[in-house]
Protein backbone atom coordinates (compact mmCIF):
# COMPACT_ATOMS: atom_id res chain seq x y z
CA UNK A 1 0.00 0.00 0.00
CA UNK A 2 1.01 3.58 -0.58
CA UNK A 3 -0.43 7.07 -0.48
CA UNK A 4 0.34 10.59 1.29
CA UNK A 5 0.01 11.87 4.35
CA UNK A 6 -3.27 13.38 4.79
CA UNK A 7 -4.52 16.44 7.15
CA UNK A 8 -8.16 16.52 7.06
CA UNK A 9 -9.62 19.57 8.38
CA UNK A 10 -13.27 19.78 9.58
CA UNK A 11 -14.71 21.43 6.71
CA UNK A 12 -12.80 18.65 4.60
CA UNK A 13 -15.25 15.75 6.74
CA UNK A 14 -18.44 14.80 4.53
CA UNK A 15 -21.41 13.88 6.09
CA UNK A 16 -22.31 10.01 6.00
CA UNK A 17 -24.51 7.75 7.23
CA UNK A 18 -27.03 8.45 10.76
CA UNK A 19 -28.83 7.02 12.89
CA UNK A 20 -31.85 8.73 14.32
CA UNK A 21 -30.29 12.02 15.40
CA UNK A 22 -26.93 11.34 15.25
CA UNK A 23 -24.65 13.67 13.18
CA UNK A 24 -22.34 11.31 11.55
CA UNK A 25 -19.43 12.78 9.30
CA UNK A 26 -16.92 10.81 7.72
CA UNK A 27 -12.82 11.97 8.17
CA UNK A 28 -10.86 9.00 7.16
CA UNK A 29 -12.54 6.40 4.41
CA UNK A 30 -11.38 4.64 1.38
CA UNK A 31 -13.51 7.97 -0.38
CA UNK A 32 -12.23 10.22 1.44
CA UNK A 33 -8.50 9.24 1.69
CA UNK A 34 -8.04 5.62 0.14
CA UNK A 35 -8.53 4.22 3.51
CA UNK A 36 -8.24 0.15 3.22
CA UNK A 37 -8.46 -0.82 6.58
CA UNK A 38 -9.88 1.69 8.82
CA UNK A 39 -13.05 4.03 9.08
CA UNK A 40 -12.72 7.28 11.24
CA UNK A 41 -15.08 10.06 11.78
CA UNK A 42 -16.77 12.97 13.66
CA UNK A 43 -19.92 12.46 15.85
CA UNK A 44 -22.04 14.25 17.46
CA UNK A 45 -25.51 14.31 19.25
CA UNK A 46 -27.19 17.53 20.33
CA UNK A 47 -28.52 18.08 23.67
CA UNK A 48 -30.99 15.80 25.14
CA UNK A 49 -31.22 13.55 21.75
CA UNK A 50 -30.69 10.08 20.58
CA UNK A 51 -29.88 7.73 18.48
CA UNK A 52 -31.56 5.33 16.42
CA UNK A 53 -31.09 1.53 17.32
CA UNK A 54 -28.18 0.04 15.24
CA UNK A 55 -24.87 -2.09 14.95
CA UNK A 56 -22.02 -2.01 12.34
CA UNK A 57 -21.86 -5.54 10.93
CA UNK A 58 -18.37 -7.22 11.13
CA UNK A 59 -17.30 -4.06 12.32
CA UNK A 60 -15.29 -3.17 16.07
CA UNK A 61 -15.95 -0.04 16.84
CA UNK A 62 -13.96 2.60 19.40
CA UNK A 63 -15.02 5.49 20.53
CA UNK A 64 -13.95 8.42 21.92
CA UNK A 65 -16.06 10.98 23.74
CA UNK A 66 -14.43 14.23 23.03
CA UNK A 67 -17.44 16.74 25.31
CA UNK A 68 -20.90 15.88 27.19
CA UNK A 69 -22.35 12.99 28.93
CA UNK A 70 -23.47 9.96 26.84
CA UNK A 71 -25.46 6.74 27.47
CA UNK A 72 -25.02 3.46 25.85
CA UNK A 73 -27.83 1.04 25.56
CA UNK A 74 -27.50 -2.75 24.75
CA UNK A 75 -29.28 -5.75 25.61
CA UNK A 76 -26.76 -6.37 28.37
CA UNK A 77 -27.66 -2.86 30.19
CA UNK A 78 -26.83 0.74 30.24
CA UNK A 79 -23.60 2.42 30.27
CA UNK A 80 -22.71 5.52 30.72
CA UNK A 81 -19.34 7.71 29.80
CA UNK A 82 -18.23 11.00 29.83
CA UNK A 83 -15.64 13.25 28.38
CA UNK A 84 -12.09 11.70 28.35
CA UNK A 85 -13.81 7.66 27.81
CA UNK A 86 -13.44 5.13 25.36
CA UNK A 87 -16.32 2.95 24.59
CA UNK A 88 -15.75 -0.06 22.66
CA UNK A 89 -18.48 -2.02 20.67
CA UNK A 90 -17.89 -5.44 19.63
CA UNK A 91 -19.38 -6.45 16.21
CA UNK A 92 -23.46 -6.78 15.34
CA UNK A 93 -24.28 -5.82 19.12
CA UNK A 94 -26.91 -3.48 18.38
CA UNK A 95 -26.88 -0.24 20.86
CA UNK A 96 -28.11 3.24 20.86
CA UNK A 97 -26.45 6.50 22.06
CA UNK A 98 -28.14 9.24 23.68
CA UNK A 99 -27.22 12.92 24.98
CA UNK A 100 -27.86 12.91 28.79
CA UNK A 101 -27.46 16.62 29.04
CA UNK A 102 -30.07 18.82 28.13
CA UNK A 103 -27.76 22.04 27.50
CA UNK A 104 -24.29 20.33 26.01
CA UNK A 105 -23.60 18.36 22.63
CA UNK A 106 -22.09 15.00 22.88
CA UNK A 107 -18.87 15.12 20.21
CA UNK A 108 -17.49 11.98 19.65
CA UNK A 109 -14.45 10.66 17.40
CA UNK A 110 -14.98 7.10 16.34
CA UNK A 111 -13.01 4.50 14.69
CA UNK A 112 -14.00 1.44 13.41
CA UNK A 113 -11.58 -1.91 11.65
CA UNK A 114 -13.35 -0.90 7.98
CA UNK A 115 -12.71 1.58 5.62
CA UNK A 116 -16.75 1.64 5.28
CA UNK A 117 -19.10 3.36 7.98
CA UNK A 118 -21.51 -0.14 8.12
CA UNK A 119 -24.58 1.54 9.68
CA UNK A 120 -27.27 -1.28 9.82
CA UNK A 121 -29.83 0.26 11.31
CA UNK A 122 -32.87 -2.00 13.51
CA UNK A 123 -35.97 -1.55 14.95
CA UNK A 124 -35.50 0.22 18.62
CA UNK A 125 -36.05 -2.72 20.98
CA UNK A 126 -38.89 -2.52 23.30
CA UNK A 127 -38.53 -0.84 26.40
CA UNK A 128 -34.41 0.83 25.14
CA UNK A 129 -36.14 4.38 24.22
CA UNK A 130 -37.16 4.77 27.79
CA UNK A 131 -33.74 3.35 29.51
CA UNK A 132 -31.29 5.74 27.49
CA UNK A 133 -33.44 8.86 28.20
CA UNK A 134 -34.32 7.65 32.19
Amino acid sequence: MSGELRVVRPADRVLDQASGGMRREAAVSRAMVGAERIWLGYVELEPGDISAAHHHGEAESAIYLISGHARFVTEAGTHDAEAGDVVWVPPHVVHVEANRSFGEAVRMIVARSTQQTLVFNVDMPQGWRARAVD
